[in-house]
C-alpha cells in the first residue's frame, strides 16, 4: 500500500471519529433539551375571548395567584398568544416572572439590570370581607353545592325564561360570554380582590366587560340550562375556591 494510500484511509478514519462525536454531541444536547422541555411548568396560550380571571376560573386557581405566578400587575392586560403558566416556579420563595411578554419594544425597550416594577413579584394577597349580598333572582333551589349532577361550585336557582337576574353585590364585570364549558353565557362579576361572583345559564345579558355595576342591578334574564329548564347558575368564589352560596345568602331562595 502506497503511502498515499494509507494516508487517505486515516483521514477516511478521522473523519469518520469526528463525525461520530459530533454525532454524539448532537444527540446528548437533543437528549438534554427534551429533558428540560418535559420539566417545564405547565403553560396555557391565551385564546381569542379569553381573561386572566376565565383561565384561572378553569383551572381552579385564583386569579390573583394565577397573576403573582406570572408577574402580572394589572390582571386585565393580557395578550393573544402570551404564555402563561400554570404552577408556582420551581423552588423559589417568591414568585418570578416567567410568562412571556411583549416586546421590548412594547415595553418600552426594557434593558438589562434591576427589573422594572412592572416585573418585579407581586405582594401576597390580603383576604378582604365579603360584600353585602343579595339574592340574584327568585326562585326554588334545584341544584345544591356539591352536586355533581349539576355543576357542583355552585348552586341552581330554578324559575321561568327571562325573568330578571340581578347583582348579587356591588363590582365590576370582568367576564361576559360563552367560552367556559357548561355555563353557557355567562357573567363574571368581581366585588373586590376577594370575592368573585358567576351567573350561568343566561340571556339576554345587558352588561358589558369593564362595566361597573350596583348591587341589585339587573344585568341578565335567565335563560335555559340542563335539560333545557329555566335556571340560573350562581357561584361565588373567595380567593378563587368555590364557597357554599347558601352560607352568604341564607337557605330561602325567595327573598
Amino acid at each position: 500500500m502506497t503511502c498515499a494510500s494509507r494516508l487517505g484511509e486515516r483521514l477516511a478514519a478521522a473523519s469518520l471519529a469526528c463525525a461520530a462525536a459530533a454525532g454524539l454531541a448532537l444527540l446528548t444536547a437533543c437528549t438534554s433539551s427534551l429533558v428540560n422541555y418535559e420539566s417545564r411548568a405547565r403553560v396555557h396560550v391565551v385564546q381569542p375571548g379569553e381573561t386572566l380571571y376565565t383561565i384561572a376560573w378553569r383551572q381552579g386557581v385564583d386569579y390573583k395567584t394565577l397573576a403573582r405566578w406570572n408577574n402580572l400587575r394589572n390582571p386585565d392586560l393580557i395578550y393573544v398568544g402570551q404564555r402563561l403558566r400554570l404552577s408556582a416556579p420551581e423552588g423559589a420563595a417568591r414568585p418570578q416572572a416567567t410568562a412571556s411578554s411583549p416586546s421590548s419594544a412594547q415595553r418600552g425597550g426594557a434593558s438589562s439590570g434591576t427589573p422594572p416594577a412592572s416585573r418585579r413579584p407581586l405582594p401576597e394577597p390580603r383576604t378582604l370581607p365579603p360584600p353585602a349580598w343579595q339574592w340574584p333572582t327568585r326562585g326554588p333551589i334545584v341544584s345544591q353545592y356539591g352536586d355533581r349532577a349539576a355543576i357542583p361550585s355552585g348552586i341552581g336557582i330554578g324559575g321561568r325564561a327571562g325573568q330578571p337576574v340581578a347583582a348579587a353585590a356591588a363590582g365590576r364585570v370582568v367576564y361576559v360570554g360563552s367560552g367556559l364549558i357548561g355555563y353557557g353565557e355567562l357573567v363574571i362579576i368581581k366585588h373586590n380582590d376577594t370575592y368573585l361572583s358567576a351567573y350561568g345559564h343566561l340571556a339576554g345579558v345587558r352588561v358589558r366587560q369593564s362595566e361597573d355595576v350596583r348591587r341589585g342591578q339587573q344585568i341578565a334574564e335567565m335563560g335555559l340550562g340542563p335539560q333545557r329548564q329555566p335556571r340560573l347558575h350562581f357561584e361565588i368564589r373567595r380567593n378563587g375556591v368555590p364557597v357554599d352560596p347558601l352560607q352568604f345568602l341564607g337557605r330561602d331562595a325567595r327573598p
